[in-house]
């Protein structure tokens, strides 16, 4: 089974490229999913977090306050630290047991989407590895229009990820979103073409 490692920086369009990569039939094991289950209510991670950052960082459901945990982390590295420190060891276990159903069900290419792969070293398990870029300032709208965040925030995200160039020059694939949907698309069906001839067998 050929493990294909998917990421690029916040707002490169990566999501985008899963999510085509999804409409032609490939598993596609997401990270921000795995994050969501890992933090679920009542998980041992959630009640950690809360520890650590304080019950103010919980919803009035008990839910995680993505928004409310988002500004401490992103304005302080430390506490980043602290938070991945929390949360990717169990969103790593989670990666491990779906890559083990995959090879269970005997797929012969699968896709993780990591958006922290090169940060936090994963890209070492990945068979390939592909980086969806786009240029700063064009990130830097995207936030600003899609998550209605501010100017701010959203340089505060991009500061927090490593630089696109190291991204680019550690990938056996780039895709460029510099342009339309349907121009990504067709870059995405291109790459999804040569990843089927890498694989051990037709996926």
């Amino acid at each position: 089974m050929l493990v294909v490692g998917l990421t690029g920086n916040i707002a490169a369009g990566k999501s985008s490229v899963a999510a085509r990569l999804a409409h032609h039939g490939v598993r596609v094991i997401a990270s921000d999913q795995l994050a969501r289950e890992a933090v679920a209510v009542g998980s041992p991670a959630l009640a950690r977090i809360a520890a650590q950052f304080g019950r103010h960082v919980l919803a009035a459901d008990g839910s995680l306050d993505r928004a409310a945990l988002r500004r401490i982390v992103f304005a302080d590295a430390a506490q980043r630290r602290a938070l991945e420190a929390i949360t990717h060891p169990e969103v790593e276990r989670l990666r491990q047991d779906a890559l083990a159903r995959a090879r269970a069900d005997g797929l012969a290419l699968v896709v993780c989407d990591i958006p922290l792969l090169f940060e936090v070293g994963l890209e070492r398990q990945m068979d390939r590895v592909v980086v969806v870029d786009a240029p700063t300032e064009v990130r830097r709208l995207r936030l600003m229009r899609d998550r209605g965040l501010s100017a701010a925030d959203a340089d505060a995200m991009i500061a927090a990820q490593w630089p696109a160039e190291s991204k680019r020059a550690r990938a056996d694939y780039v895709i460029d979103n510099d342009g339309t949907l349907a121009q990504l698309e067709s870059r995405t069906d291109e790459l999804l073409h040569r990843l089927r001839l890498a694989s051990p067998r037709s996926a």
